[in-house]
This record gives C-alpha cells, sequence and structure tokens, in this order.
C-alpha cells in the first residue's frame, strides 16, 4: 500500500516547529475552530462518569446510536431506526473499512475518485479489494466525472462504489447529473454505495446538498459513513457512525467487535450533545463561512497559478505538472525555501495524482494566510 504522505511531511514540520521554526501547517486535516461548547461540557462531565469507562455497548451508547440515526434520517429523508440501523464507531474511516470487511471479498472491485484520500484506498485494499480510479476532470471551474467513464470502469467484479462529497482531497462535489449517473449504475448492477459523509455539509458558493440515500431506490443499497471529526470539528474524539440498511449494520458490528472493539466511551456524550445541540445548523453555518474566508484569500493568493477551486471541504490542489515539477518537488521545495507545510499527492491517484499538491486552508486563520502567494512563489521560482 502506498504512504498517505502526510505522516512523512507532518513529522518534518513538528521537527522544525520544535526548533523554534514559524511554519504555515497546511499540510494535515486539522482546524482550529473549537468543537461546540456542549460538545466540551458533556466530555468534561464523561470523565467523572463510570458509565463511560467501560466497553460496553459494543454498537455505541444508545444515545449516540439516536442521535446519529436522527442525524442521518433529517438529512437523507430516509427514516433510520437506531438500533438495528446504526452502530458508533472509533472514527469514520474505522467506520469505513469495517463497511468495507462486511461488504467485500477478495478481489471484489471497489471504485473510487481519482483523486481520493489514499487512506481511502488503502482501506479498499485491506478488506481484500481493488480500487478501481475514476478520474475527477477539471472544466469549466469545477471538477467534474465522466459519465461514460463512470459506465466502462463497472466489470463483474464491481461489488460497490466508495464515495465521498465534497471528496477530499479535491473539494469535488457531485452534481445532480453525476448522481443521477450512480444510482442509475448502482440499481442496474446491483451494487453497494459506500458513501463517506463526513463534509457532506461543508459546501461554497451556494452548492447544492444531495444526499443519495434519498435518491429513488437508493436507501436500500446506501451504507452512510458519518464522523464527528470535519463538521463538528471533534478530531481527537475518534467517533463515527454507520447508518444504513439493517442486515449489513448487523456485519459492520460485529466486524468493529473485531476491530475497533468500540468508541471512546469519555467521547460518546460530547459528539452526541454536538448533534443534537439546538444550535447546530447555526454554528456549522459559521464555522463554514470562516473556511470559506480562508479558501477565497487562497485563491485570491494564488490567482495567476494552476489552482483548482473546490467546490467545498477543507483542502484545494494545485496543479504542479504546469509549473514543469512533481507535487514532491513543490513541496521540498515550499519547507526548505518558504517554510510552507503543503503534502504532495503522489499514491492519491492515477490521473490526478503525483502532479498535484494540496493545500488545506481549514487549520490557517486569514491573517497568516495572507502573503502567501509571494512565499510560494518564490519557493518555486
Amino acid at each position: 500500500m502506498p504512504g498517505i504522505g502526510v505522516d512523512r511531511l507532518g513529522a518534518a514540520a513538528d521537527a522544525l516547529a520544535r526548533s523554534g521554526v514559524d511554519l504555515l501547517r497546511l499540510e494535515n486535516l486539522d482546524t482550529d475552530l473549537r468543537p461546540p461548547e456542549v460538545a466540551l461540557a458533556a466530555t468534561r462531565a464523561a470523565i467523572d462518569d463510570d458509565a463511560s469507562n467501560s466497553y460496553l455497548p459494543f454498537r455505541g451508547r444508545r444515545a449516540l446510536r439516536e442521535a446519529a440515526a436522527r442525524h442521518v434520517s433529517r438529512l437523507s429523508s430516509v427514516s433510520y431506526d437506531p438500533v438495528r440501523q446504526c452502530v458508533i464507531t472509533s472514527g469514520g474511516l474505522n467506520g469505513c473499512l469495517a463497511t468495507l470487511l462486511a461488504l467485500l471479498d477478495p478481489g471484489d472491485e471497489v471504485l473510487v475518485t481519482d483523486p481520493t484520500y489514499a487512506g481511502m484506498a488503502n482501506r479498499v485494499r485491506l478488506a481484500g479489494g481493488v480500487p478501481v480510479f475514476l478520474p475527477f476532470f477539471w472544466t469549466g471551474g469545477r471538477w467534474a466525472l465522466e459519465i461514460d467513464d463512470l459506465r466502462r470502469a463497472i466489470t463483474p467484479r464491481t461489488r460497490a462504489m466508495f464515495l465521498m462529497s465534497p471528496s477530499m482531497p479535491s473539494g469535488a462535489v457531485l452534481d445532480r447529473a453525476e448522481w443521477n449517473a450512480v444510482v442509475e449504475l448502482c440499481v442496474e448492477e446491483d451494487l453497494w454505495l459506500v458513501y463517506d459523509a463526513a463534509m457532506e455539509r461543508i459546501l461554497f458558493d451556494g452548492t447544492e446538498r444531495l444526499h443519495p440515500a434519498g435518491l429513488p431506490d437508493m436507501a436500500e443499497r446506501t451504507v452512510v459513513v458519518g464522523s464527528a471529526s470535519k463538521e463538528l470539528r471533534m478530531i481527537g474524539w475518534r467517533v463515527g457512525w454507520v447508518v444504513g440498511p439493517a442486515e449489513i449494520v448487523a456485519d459492520v458490528g460485529q466486524v468493529h467487535i473485531g476491530d475497533g472493539l468500540v468508541a471512546p466511551g469519555i467521547s460518546q456524550p460530547g459528539v452526541a450533545a454536538a448533534l443534537d445541540a439546538e444550535d447546530a445548523d447555526a454554528e456549522l453555518r459559521r464555522a463554514v463561512e470562516e473556511w470559506q474566508r480562508r479558501r477565497d484569500v487562497l485563491l485570491d493568493e494564488l490567482a495567476d497559478l494552476p489552482v483548482r477551486c473546490p467546490s467545498g471541504g477543507w483542502s484545494l490542489l494545485l496543479d504542479c505538472g504546469e509549473l514543469g515539477m512533481t507535487g514532491e518537488e513543490a513541496s521540498e521545495r515550499l519547507l526548505e525555501r518558504s517554510r510552507i507545510a503543503a503534502t504532495p499527492m503522489t499514491g492519491w491517484g492515477i490521473v490526478n495524482g503525483p502532479q498535484f499538491l494540496r493545500f488545506v486552508y481549514s487549520n490557517e486563520p486569514v491573517e497568516r494566510l495572507r502573503g502567501i502567494g509571494r512565499r510560494i512563489r518564490a519557493a518555486l521560482d
């Protein structure tokens, strides 16, 4: 399995930071925006609650399962039973792996977008599957899927599509025509859709949000994997949820006992409180507005460079191939010459991979991002 690059670059940046170097940290999906206050209060209380210091219940505490099921039901317009159709996992990506392990037999093919987070493709491999990369194309100022390519990618070995919207690292958001094509093929070919919903509401510029489970004939074949890490900014809590048809969620619960066992007990009350908070939507809206401001500053700073504007999410890509270098080369120059940490996309795609460099704008405030264009141009000559 290819490495994800973030670990290596993060270690190098940490070493420089410990030596007193002031860095722009754009390499990792972190954010400096605080989690909801209700989540912090509930977590503090859970530390003193003996029930939180337990392996049980394995499928997650009842209050959190109810909150997660309500959350997914509200966004998808599909009614989910928290007892039979929801299991709590040790983070969203742990939920993705448990779902893939429950769905795949060795050699099954899984469609993923290109680029996609290398850790997602690696989880397909860990589950015995074969990731089949479906390229995004940059056209008309947005990342788009070619529908004919999607259809040609289906083979007798195809078992599932593993999609995220907004996709990471590109920030691509599937539009209605693209989702309709996904639905048509899933129904025609009897495929599962594993939907990574970690950033589904982090959308910019009025982009339409569509939930695939709510589309015709998709509730019975869509597994929704959610996470507290992005929209709730609760990265260190390591809590996710899997919601979907009862029979596959039961299997996911069994896999999770053998893999992650249980999400942290002291984390679960805080996530439940955040999902159920009265001002949850307004608080997320304020966070999205701030992330969009940071994205816009970065786009303005890089206006004359081959940058790809994301429609959502926490990161954007620079096409270093158009500048005559790889993402690896650009990353090394930025770190050494301009003290900017940004991750190359080697291993994150085939068509859209080594030539790209990712900038995460969610963890640096606007005032620190201003002037980054000059520093990048100086480093890249």
